[in-house]
Parts: structure tokens; sequence; C-alpha cells
């Protein structure tokens, strides 16, 4: 389904994001995965690429079987960095022909070697642009079309009104919706779609929750976040654990349920859960929900 007729069917999309695996043992984990939350009937859920493309034929075929063997809309990311026009379309040729609607546009990471990257790409619009302009795609629409955004700010822009210059960039280019990275302050999401609306973009942005779920993953979440910035009294609540790991657990799954319910309050329009391929965290945050999800909409 078209990610456009996706957001005018419901008020508050719920998506979860998966990452392809590389082993079989991951990969039945993953199945049981898909299983568990395949039963809450998600709006869509995405399928991540590894850095410079690394797991685009794991990406690929994931997405595939997704969209031939369950009911779930599966939307993989794509990046540019290092690739030709040529490849990208040879990408998009691949998803048309297999029935894939929407595409996760991403620049990607730049290399960690010093080089300068090569291809055709250099921003993420430059990609979005490339997707758009792509005529191959059954829809007449073309793919739908969604982008990161960064609450917090990107990494690699401290400048915060350029930041702003470079996303309204990527929506001019044809972005149906924003994605954005995960965050614990509600009140960075809520600034940063104020300033979209601010900078003329008009286009849904999802909010993106990651639950604590261990001491580990918290340490994982501030590395792949870049920076995520853990507030006082999320990080107060978890050293109260004193490390029992199951006291842990609960603390951050009642942080991320109350995180969702201010967002709802807040008329978000979409939740996209970053589930590190795990499902039982994220039964439970939207189980706590219960009626509030029904009452928004969801």
């Amino acid at each position: 389904m078209h990610i456009r007729d996706i957001f005018s069917a419901s008020r508050t999309t719920i998506s979860f994001e998966f990452f392809p695996p590389r082993t079989p043992g991951s990969m039945e984990s993953l199945l049981e995965t898909i299983v568990q939350l395949e039963a809450v009937a998600p709006d869509f859920v995405s399928v991540t690429c590894g850095a410079g493309g690394s797991t685009r034929e794991l990406t690929y075929d994931l997405v595939v079987t997704l969209g031939r063997e369950t009911t779930l809309n599966p939307v993989p990311h794509l990046t540019c960095v290092d690739h030709s026009r040529r490849e990208i379309d040879g990408i998009l040729e691949r998803y048309a022909r297999a029935g894939v609607g929407n595409i996760l546009a991403l620049r990607g990471d730049l290399p960690r070697d010093g080089r300068r990257s090569s291809g055709d790409f250099r921003h993420a619009a430059d990609l979005v642009r490339a997707i758009r302009e792509f005529q191959g795609h059954q829809d007449s629409r073309g793919f739908g079309i969604g982008v990161a955004g960064f609450p917090e700010g990107h990494p690699d822009t401290p400048n915060r009104l350029l930041e702003m210059d470079y996303l309204k960039a990527k929506v001019d280019a044809g972005a149906d919706y924003i994605c954005t990275q995960l965050f614990f302050e509600n009140r960075d999401f809520l600034d940063f779609r104020a300033r979209c609306e601010l900078s003329g973009i008009h286009v849904p942005v999802i909010a993106g929750i990651m639950p604590v779920t261990s001491e580990v993953g918290l340490r994982r979440m501030a590395e792949l976040a870049g920076g995520a910035r853990f507030p006082a009294r999320l990080l107060k609540d978890l050293s109260r654990a004193n490390g029992d790991p199951d006291v842990v657990r609960r603390i951050g799954i009642h942080y991320a349920t109350e995180q969702c319910v201010d967002l709802l309050h807040h008329a978000v329009a979409g939740i996209h859960f970053y589930t590190l391929n795990q499902s039982a965290a994220i039964r439970e945050i939207l189980d706590n929900l219960g009626s509030l999800r029904s009452v928004a909409g969801v």
C-alpha cells in the first residue's frame, strides 16, 4: 500500500523497524518476532540496510519475504553514498517488480577512512529526487518516499537552521513523510515538529521510539543514535535499579509508554518502534496504551 494511503487511513500510524539477520539462528528469532508483531496489525514495517549498502541483498530478500508471506507492508531502507544513478535505478527496478510500494531514502554513513565519498549522490535529497523521477513503478504516483529527521539535531550538521534547510530540500524533492531518529525527551520531538511547520514542511512526522530494556542496550542506543540525549529523570530511575535486569526492563518500558501516551495526546502522526528484532517490550508498551490507542484512532 502506498504510504500516502496509509496516512490517509489512520489518525496515528504504528510501525516497526527490523534489520536483516546474518545467520540462520538470527533469522529464526526474527521470524518469531514477526509472527508476534504481525498480530498487532502495524500500518507498515521498515527494513534497514547496512552501511554502504552492505546488507542490501539481505534487505531485499527480507522485504520480498515479508511482502509475499505476511500481511505486513515492508518499506526497505535505501542508502546512496558511493552509488551511481545506474545502480540506484537498478535497485528501484527490482523493488518495483517485487511489488514494493515505498522506500525510506537515506544518505547513509560517509566513509570512515577519511576519503571523499564517490558516486552520483551527495545528499539524501538527491536520492529522493531520483526515486521521484523513477518511471518504472506500477503505481502512477511512483514509490512512496520517507526520509529521516533528527529531533536532537543531525550529528553532521551542528547548524540547526541549515539542518532544517536540508530537511526541507528532501521534502521539496518529493518525500511523503519524515521518520525521526530515536529520542527520549518528547520536548525535542515537539519542538522539531514545530520547526518543520515554520520551515514550510507539511508532511507527516512520525516519532521514533526505542525502549530501554537493558543497560547494555542503553549503551548501544547511545552509539547507534550518534549521541542521543538521556534525560536525568530516566538515568536516575535506572540507577535505582541497582543493576537488576528485570527492574531496568520494567523502568524502560514504563518510560517508553509514558512517551507514547504524551505523543498521542499531542496528535502525533505516527509512532515508529525500533525493535532490535525483539517483540516482547513493544507488545507490552502497546498493551499498556490500551484504550488510549482506540481513542487516538491507532
